[in-house]
């Protein structure tokens, strides 16, 4: 016998993805910033740029709404 079978760890295809897998190029001091506060940088950076779009989001909420035109 070879011994117990290894249990596989780890998270496995999630039930409904709801996150897009993406290469994105971040300055190394920002990204040493997120990874310095520990485990879970990546949701932090995903916190970090939500919170940046609802922003500005808010401050265009009360704008009209233009078309961009061609020149």
């Amino acid at each position: 016998m070879l011994g117990a079978p290894m249990l596989k760890r780890g998270r496995g295809p999630q039930a409904t993805p709801t996150k897009v897998l993406t290469s994105v190029r971040l300055d190394a001091d920002i990204l040493e910033f997120f990874k310095s506060k520990g485990a879970g940088y990546q949701s932090r950076i995903n916190a970090a740029l939500r919170m940046e779009v609802e922003r500005n989001l808010a401050g265009r909420a009360g704008a009209t709404t233009r078309k961009r035109v061609a020149a």
